[in-house]
Parts: structure tokens; sequence; C-alpha cells
């Protein structure tokens, strides 16, 4: 359904002037719109008004936008004494505590103020938007309206339908999201939404690694960073959020999903909560930010001198790319054809890229020793680092060739235990099975879901176009392999993913 979005000269009122209410003040405001700004504290909206025009006073000194435009702005806010003075608004986004009873009791009481026509989005991150309408006489005006923080610069919005919300509502919510010049993707009110719940996996599977020994957290954020093409590792990244925060919302979403082990909390996560290792806002988390601590470096295999005799297998992303690096250091190799899926040889080493087995299993099953498992890469020609495991009987000499020959395509090699899936390839295989499911439960649609995770968690890829471009058949392969290792629910495969296989279709087509 399309809508028109709302007039520039609708009234917006934004209750909740912390970082996300006046973020939200800020956009509405720049796109044109009269804003008002309401706090309970004392004092509080007024500061983040003042606070609101020194910061369009900024964006012009920096040529971001005009003086005049910067003025403007500044004018189209004002600061609410109570919730009667919104009562000209056509659109109320309440962004205060992540409580139910709070946002209840606020939607009733604006509900006998403000007029008919008026909409009401909640920026709610983790409750119900059905039970936030549930107080409502006209629970078909509210949507959830998710801005991602900080407001101002993050591109995406979730547009969230409860089960009474109007779709012209939500269109309405939606163009008008769009003419702010946000990006917004509609979303059904399901726990987590989008982004919360399709994100789990990133720092489940890296904190499963971690718990089983795979390696230390400097090396798994590595390798998610330079070989992944992620941002920021999973570890660094839930040092940033603040591990109160992101172990509530697994929690949360653990909770509401009636305990799915997909979305199982971790133990090492709850025990640095309870020492009160937070992450950056503690001083201490995974990592150490108090005065004085050095950050530790990710391990990499001591340099190894390139082998002799080094063959490229087939003509997979993975080999490929080594060709063109080998060749383009002036590295000698030749050419072969591959059946069974090796990628490379060297020194009595075969290497293959993960598939969900162990290397142990790997060797067992196809006859091969020392067979040497590489992980996924967003772009081998362009990835800086690349996991390996080597199967128990792999001999040090043939380990120490397969080494040697990525080191000599410009690969820093990271060596992790011989855990099923290593750390880019099953981060992959889980969130394309999570965002596959979120698109088969009616959540969002395949667009939605990988726009959503490329502007809210700036992915680098969104994780169904990622999938296509390794194909369905090695992620779900993945994950039927992750499945047999653990043995595990954790792992069953969305039946998305199985109709898109069977059906011998990708998920953009």
């Amino acid at each position: 359904m399309t809508s028109q979005p709302l007039s520039p000269s609708t009234v917006v009122a934004v209750v909740g002037s912390g970082a996300m209410g006046a973020g939200i003040a800020q956009v509405a405001a720049a796109a044109g719109h009269p804003v008002k700004l309401l706090d309970n504290r004392p004092d509080a909206a007024a500061r983040a008004v003042a606070g609101l025009g020194a910061q369009f006073a900024k964006l012009a000194d920096k040529g971001k936008m005009s003086a005049a435009a910067a003025a403007a702005a500044t004018a189209r806010l004002s600061a609410a004494n109570s919730l009667a003075d919104l009562a000209d608004a056509g659109l109320v986004v309440e962004a205060i505590v992540e409580n139910l009873e709070a946002k209840q009791s606020l939607f009733r009481d604006l509900e006998a103020l403000v007029g008919p026509d008026c909409l009401f989005g909640t920026n709610t991150s983790s409750i119900s938007v059905t039970a936030i309408g549930a107080a409502l006489k006209r629970p078909e005006r509210l949507a959830g309206l998710h801005f991602f923080n900080p407001a101002p610069l993050m591109a995406l919005v979730e547009i969230v339908s409860g089960l009474a919300t109007d779709r012209a509502v939500a269109a309405t919510l939606f163009a008008t999201a769009a003419a702010w010049g946000k990006t917004p993707v509609h979303a059904k009110s399901t726990p987590g939404f989008i982004v919360n719940r399709v994100a789990r996996p990133y720092y489940a599977e890296a904190l499963r690694l971690l718990h089983e020994g795979a390696a230390d957290c400097a090396t798994l954020d590595a390798c998610c960073r330079e070989a992944g093409g992620f941002r920021m590792g999973p570890f660094e990244l839930m040092d940033m959020i603040g591990h109160d925060v992101n172990f509530a919302v697994t929690n949360s979403v653990w909770r509401a999903f009636f305990h799915d082990p997909r979305f199982l909390p971790s133990l090492l996560q709850q025990e640095l909560v309870d020492a009160g290792f937070l992450g950056k806002k503690s001083g201490r988390g995974f990592y150490d930010y108090r005065e004085g601590a050095h950050p530790p470096a990710p391990r990499s295999e001591a340099p190894q001198p390139p082998p002799a005799g080094i063959a490229l297998c087939g003509d997979s992303a993975a080999a490929t790319a080594l060709a063109e690096r080998l060749g383009a250091a002036g590295q000698a190799f030749i050419r072969r054809a591959s059946a069974d899926g090796r990628i490379a040889e060297a020194g009595g080493a075969v290497l293959f890229v993960t598939d969900g087995r162990s290397a142990t299993r790997c060797a067992a099953e196809t006859g091969i020793a020392n067979l040497v498992l590489v992980d996924l890469a967003l772009d081998y020609g362009k990835a800086t680092r690349l996991a390996v495991a080597a199967a128990e009987a792999c001999d040090p000499a043939a380990l120490a060739a397969a080494v040697g020959l990525l080191q000599a395509a410009g690969l820093a090699v990271s060596r992790l235990a011989d855990v099923p899936g290593l750390a880019v390839m099953r981060s992959l295989a889980m969130l394309a099975n999570e965002a596959a499911d979120a698109v088969n439960q009616g959540v969002c649609d395949a667009a939605g879901a990988d726009a959503a995770m490329r502007l809210g968690v700036n992915y680098p890829q969104g994780p169904l176009a990622w999938a296509d471009r390794v194909g369905l058949p090695a992620i779900r392969e993945t994950l039927v392999n992750l499945g047999q290792a653990y043995g595990e629910d954790r792992y069953r495969i969305s039946p998305l993913i199985q109709q898109r296989f069977f059906a011998g279709k990708a998920f953009h087509d």
C-alpha cells in the first residue's frame, strides 16, 4: 500500500528528550515540521531544545546545511510543559523508558487529549506494539516507529505493525519516514522486530566459539572484520553496546520466543553482567578499556616460506582469488580441476572451504589426513586475514605449507581450534537462517530484511543477498553439518531456505 507522507505543517510531538527522543525531534524539525518536545524531568525538554539549536548551528558551520535552514529548524522546535500542550499534534512519537505499563499509560492519556486523526508512533525496540496498543480505545492508530541511535545519522526506520494497526497508518508513517530522508522497512510486531532478532546469531555464534576455545576475542573479531567485512567484530560490538543492554535484549527475545534454543543466552555474557564488566562504559568487558590498558592483538601464524608445487584447484571464488593474489605476488603455481571441492594443494596439504564440518570429520570422511579448512570471506580478493583449522591427523609440515600458501597470497592467517563452521561461514549461515525465518513468518520481505541489517547494524551485505552470492546449497549444507555436529534444534534449517534450495532459486530471484 502506498500513501502520502504527513504534511510538513503537521505538528510532531516527541515525548522523551533523551538521546533517541532528541534525535527524532531533530530529524522531524529538519524535515520542516513544527516539533514539540516533552519530558517529565524538570527542564529536560528545554535543555534538549537548546542542545538541538546548538547542533543545527554546528551543522551550518560545517556547511552541512545553510544558516537560514538551521535557524528555521531551530525556530520550529519548542519545549512543551505538559501533555495538554500536545493537543494539536498530528503525530506523537513516544521515546520514553522501555516499560510496557509506562508506554500504555502515556498513550491512554494522549488518546484523551489529541484529535481523532492524530497518529501514534512508539520507538520501542523490544516491547510488543500489539501489547502497547491493547490499552487504547483505538489501537489501529498506533504503530512502531523504531529509529536507530543516533537517529539523525542512522538511515533505517522500522515501521512496525501491531495486530490492530491500520495498514493505512503504517503506510503513512512509512511515507513520512521516507520524506524525512530515512529508509523505512515494514515489519510485523514480533520479538525483536527485524534487526534485534536477525542480529542475535552474530553475537550468539561468536560467544559459543569463545566458550569452546576456538580462539580469543581479538582473533575472532579480526576474522569477522578482515575476512567477513563486518565493521566491528562481535566482541568489540557487544562491548560498545554494553553487556547489560545486549544481554537483556537476548534474554527478552529468548523469553518472547518461549525459550527457543536459537536465541539461548550465553553463560559467558551472564558472567560479565554479574561482574559489572559491561564494556566500554564500565571500563571492562571482553576487553580492558582502563587507563594504561593495551588492546590485545589478534593471533596470527608465524611466517612460513612459500611452499613448492602450489596447485590451485577449480574455479571457486576462493581458488580464483588466490590465483589472482599469488600471480600479483609473482608466486608460481599451476591450475587443476577440482572434483571434490578442494581449492588448493601444497606440501601435502589439501585445502577446502569450510562446509560446517570440522576438519577432523572432513578428513575422516574424505580419507585426506592432511586436510586444512579455510573460512569464508566476503571477498577473497580483498580480505586481509583468513581463519584456518587443521584435522587432528594433519602433519605439522603440511599445515605449515598451507599457511605459507595463504601468506604468499598476502593474507594473515589465524589458526582456530577445529570447530565446525569456523567463524565467518558459521555466522553468515545462521544470520541468513534467521533472516529467512523472519521472511517465512511474514515479519518482513527479503529486501526489507537485507536493508534492515545493512542500515541498522552496518552489515557489509544483507544476509540473504550474501547467502545468494555464496549459494544456498553451501548455506544449507553448513546448517545441516552444524546441526549434526551439535545435535541441537538451534541449527534447524528455516523452511524458506529448504523451499528455495529445492526449487533451485535464490532469495532475490
